[in-house]
């Protein structure tokens, strides 16, 4: 996962959350949660028993119906705590940005000129001209000009960016900062509907919006609420009937630990954290159905270029051709760099560092610099000797060398069909007359890329690279890279095609873009993450923006949806299983004094009626602060089969849900016996 990851906590977040936990007590918000609202109406009954006996029938033992109020109190409090501390950071963030989204003033283009208005009242369409020194006053595409710009105050990255118009890199966010030149802007939004503006609301996590696992996971726990409501509820005339008395503080006590209250108290947190997790690596979900639907992805599609690769071409091997020496090859390629700032011509220098090979440098810085120019398709330099060095296309050096009737090596051709074959550029070089060799160029696939694709390939996800290249070099890379598939001289179209293809075979599929032409891909994948740097229609059709604009990592996305998933399953197993222990710590205890061979169910060996019911009451109420941990950082995920994990997940929380309330009861039962 990325270095970006910032703290979950902090004490202020922490007091925060403290008091919304009481705040939440309002009915009208925790009827939201079904299976809480029932453990706060079953609270207020037992407050109800104590204060008018005669509504709920009296009661002989005031200190357990106290307890039991307390203790119900808490495991409200609690699960409310749960959710305010997810939701703390969410609003922290939203109260970061509110600061960054300050009024400023805009040189609108009013006419012929410039008139100085608040940012407030710009609209759609309207021209701004920002300068240097200046904030960008609104969301927006430049449609004059170039400028270096600071994003920070949105990315946390404090590198400024080259924005430019036409392209994939016009577009600009409102409140960062123009650090040099000038760029005219056409605003994108209407006031209210920025990017800042969409973040604030998204991040706050009491707005989010459920997705429809948790949608039908929140329904299942609400059936089962009833089911046991019904049982609960049908017990107290059958105890009657056989003159066994039930009080209400006990019923209501096995109806809190029947019901699924571990895993309700968690669900809206798990749900929470997982999206708030995206924010931390500067992913900006639009849903938490994105979030959760990055999780099931089955298929996902990534560029060539600035994702598998770097997208430069890199010097990678020197290939003497005809009578010349890797040294001599060489000197001329480093003294025909030397004035090359291109990336290209960075990587021969640094290749001869590398390699351990010399050239003569001041020889090189002595001469006079050759501009590639798109007609020649040569670069180079021009010594004080007379002599000329020039580097470029074989098919141009080949035509340069003949002008001055030099002789063609003849391993020239053989040399350049190897390098093309393996996915390369070649570049020759030549000195007047002179073909010394060729420079093997290629662009490097990241490290460590063919591991992250192999964690994929665990997870059951199919990697599909789509390339501009020609089928040659891009099975070369796709090899390298270790992905399962590939798109060959790739349109917009294709992407398209092969989303659909996919789609249709009922798989979930994830892409990332940046350009205009990819926002019709990026509205048909189920996840699409666009960059930031890239255009509004690709941000606007695309459901997650990577804020540090770092096309691979969908990868991490993938990761974190899994991780939500996992995550929510493995507490409900856990909270499911729970609920084995207490039913032999309350039941025995409900009917034991009456059917003394109930006793037989009494395995832990708990000291009396009354404490083994406060006891199964304390586990249900302080497992939910355990687990909060877990349910903010989420189940460690490892990339796995979905039946081994299936199977491990079982054996963890399943056995785990199992056992530890045996212990954990047993424990407190020691202690609380010795108060009752």
């Amino acid at each position: 996962m990325s270095t970006q990851r910032k703290s979950i906590l902090s004490g202020r977040m922490v007091q925060r959350a403290i008091l919304d936990s009481f705040r939440k007590l309002n009915p009208v918000m925790m009827i939201k949660n079904p299976v809480m609202f029932v453990v706060e109406l079953g609270a207020m009954l037992v407050l109800l028993q104590m204060l008018l006996p005669g509504i709920l029938g009296r009661s002989s033992h005031t200190g357990f119906n106290i307890a039991v109020f307390v203790i119900l109190l808490i495991t409200i409090l609690f699960a409310n705590f749960a959710e305010a501390l997810a939701e703390g950071r969410g609003k922290a963030q939203a109260d970061h940005l509110k600061k960054t989204k300050q009024q400023v003033m805009a040189n609108k283009r009013v006419g012929g000129g410039l008139r100085s208005v608040p940012s407030t009242e710009l609209r759609k369409e309207d021209i701004v001209v920002v300068s240097q020194g200046e904030m960008i006053p609104g969301d927006g595409e430049i449609i004059e000009g170039l400028a270096s710009v600071d994003e920070s105050a949105i990315t946390g990255e404090s590198a400024p960016v080259i924005k430019e118009a036409g392209g994939d890199f016009c577009s600009v966010t409102g409140g960062t900062l123009v650090v040099s030149d000038s760029i005219v802007v056409r605003i994108t939004n209407d006031p209210g509907e920025s990017f800042i503006d969409r973040m604030i609301s998204l991040v706050k996590g009491a707005k989010r919006q459920r997705t429809p696992n948790e949608i039908a996971l929140g329904t299942l726990l609400a059936v089962l609420t009833v089911i046991f409501l019904i049982v609960v509820f049908t017990l107290k005339p059958i105890a009657d009937y056989l003159n066994i008395e039930l009080e209400t503080a006990v019923l209501i006590s096995l109806l809190v630990c029947l019901i699924p209250t571990t895993i309700g108290g968690l669900l809206s947190a798990i749900g929470i954290a997982g999206m708030d997790r995206v924010t931390q690596y500067n992913v900006l979900a639009m849903s938490g159905k994105a979030v959760e639907a990055a999780g099931d992805v089955n298929t996902m599609i990534l560029d060539k270029t600035g994702t598998i690769t770097y997208g430069n071409r890199m010097a990678a091997e020197l290939l003497p051709v005809g009578a010349g020496t890797e040294a001599e090859l060489a000197n001329w390629a480093a003294i025909s760099s030397q004035f090359d700032e291109t990336p290209e011509g960075r990587s021969v220098l640094a290749l001869l560092r590398e390699r351990g090979l010399i050239y003569d440098e001041l020889l090189a810085r002595s001469g006079d610099s050759i501009e590639f120019k798109a007609e020649t398709r040569m670069s180079g330099v021009d010594l004080p000797d007379g002599r000329r060095v020039r580097k470029g296309a074989v098919d141009a050096i080949r035509r340069w060398v003949a002008e001055q009737s030099g002789q063609i090596p003849d391993d020239l051709e053989a040399v350049t069909h190897r390098v093309a074959v393996a996915g390369g550029t070649p570049l020759a070089v030549a000195v007047d007359a002179v073909i010394y060799g060729v420079i093997y160029l290629k662009d490097t696939v990241k490290p460590g890329m063919k591991e992250r694709f192999e964690q994929l390939r665990k997870m059951g996800i199919r990697t599909i690279m789509c390339t501009g290249d020609n089928p040659l070099t891009a099975a070369t890379i796709a090899q390298e890279a270790g992905v399962d598939d590939y798109i060959a001289e790739c349109k917009p179209e294709d992407k398209i095609d092969v989303i659909r293809r996919e789609q249709a075979a009922g798989k979930l599929v994830a892409m990332t873009g940046d350009g205009t032409n990819d926002a019709p891909a990026l509205a048909q994948a189920d996840v699409g993450l666009a960059m930031n740097s890239g255009t509004v229609s690709a941000k606007e059709a695309a459901n997650m923006v990577d804020l540090d604009s770092d096309p691979s990592k969908l990868i991490e996305v993938v990761g974190i949806g899994k991780q939500l998933l996992m995550t929510r399953g493995a507490l409900t197993t856990f909270s499911i299983a729970n609920d084995i222990a207490k039913y032999f710590a309350i039941l025995p205890a409900m009917f034991m004094l009456a059917i003394p061979q109930m006793s037989v169910l009494n395995v832990m060996k708990l000291g009396s009626p009354l404490s083994a019911v406060l006891s199964a009451l304390i586990f249900n109420a302080v497992i939910i602060p355990l687990l909060i941990p877990i349910a903010m950082r989420g189940v460690k995920y490892r990339p796995m089969s979905s039946q081994r994990l299936l199977s491990r997940n079982l054996l963890i929380y399943g056995l785990g849900g199992v056992v530890a309330p045996f212990i954990g009861i047993k424990l407190i039962d020691l202690f609380v016996h010795l108060w009752i």
